[in-house]
């Protein structure tokens, strides 16, 4: 499930790159977990009642919805306008470190030897991707505003997945995965829906009707959204989300891997390399003293 997330985020940033031109970053992002919403509807409309077990925990779904699903893929779709899909992937694939330090400093969990070593790998699995091989392209190398916007979103998805571990969902919504995420979403549409309300203010707001982008919204409300976020939600309660976040760094092999596929871009040696380094990372953070 840790590998499946990152393989369909992928897809979302390929996609979400694709529709640039076609619907503004906020906008898109409110239309995604809109119909994520209504596909969820007939699996978990009892958690709407107003006796609901949602209601009495409503502060800690708002908050989930506003880390998850208002600030992180809001963040990720204004990246794409200014920046790849590589380098979003590639910039979000700090996670491993976020992970640590939020969990050091907020929630009182240090890290291992292991897991600094397994950060150490990972990263520099991403800085080879980076760099395709070769520092002097990495000493070149020039941000733009997109791969900031991907920081501040990195840093908000460490915060959600901690506090998927470090809080308990309702009773009911233990077993039933779609009223959990449903319930994630109904808060994470109004953030969404506020911040598309003030980039409509901004006057914005563009949308370009078509096949290609109800094609693409469909893509990214089944797949990045209601599958990966089940994949993902479930993962790392399992494995925990500092392990979680080693397997964040997978998400720009895929995205690789995806342009080959779809763009006709080769993959190169180093991309080999840095598959075995993002790896040995997640192996050495994972095992057990």
């Amino acid at each position: 499930m840790l590998t499946a997330a990152p393989l369909l985020w992928a897809g979302n940033a390929v996609v979400g790159r694709a529709l640039a031109p076609l619907v503004a970053p906020i906008t898109l992002n409110f239309l995604r977990w809109l119909i994520a919403a209504v596909l969820l509807l007939p699996l978990a409309w009892q958690v709407l009642r107003p006796d609901s077990s949602l209601w009495p925990h409503w502060r800690r779904f708002a908050l989930l919805g506003l880390l998850g699903i208002g600030n992180y893929n809001a963040l990720q779709y204004l990246a794409l306008q200014t920046s790849t899909p590589l380098n979003v992937t590639l910039v979000g694939s700090g996670m491993p470190v976020w992970m640590l330090l939020v969990g050091a400093l907020f929630f009182g969990v240090p890290a291992s030897r292991q897991q600094l070593a397994g950060a150490l790998l990972s990263v520099t699995g991403v800085l080879t991707v980076l760099s395709r091989g070769s520092w002097a392209q990495l000493l070149a190398l020039r941000l733009v505003p997109g791969d900031l916007y991907m920081v501040l979103a990195t840093i908000s998805w460490a915060f959600y997945s901690w506090l998927l571990v470090r809080t308990q969902e309702p009773q009911p919504m233990r077993s039933d995965w779609s009223a959990f995420l449903l319930a994630q979403i109904i808060f994470g549409l109004g953030w969404s829906g506020a911040f598309a309300g003030v980039e409509a203010g901004l006057g914005l707001v563009h949308v370009t009707w078509g096949w290609p982008l109800l094609a693409g919204l469909l893509f990214i409300a089944i797949g990045p959204a209601v599958l990966a976020y089940r994949f993902w939600g479930v993962g790392v309660q399992r494995a925990g989300p500092v392990l979680g976040g080693f397997f964040i760094n997978l998400t720009p092999l895929f995205a690789a891997l995806l342009s080959a596929a779809f763009l006709g871009e080769r993959p190169q040696a180093y991309h080999g390399l840095a598959f075995v380094l993002i790896v040995g990372g997640i192996v050495v953070s994972s095992r057990r003293t």
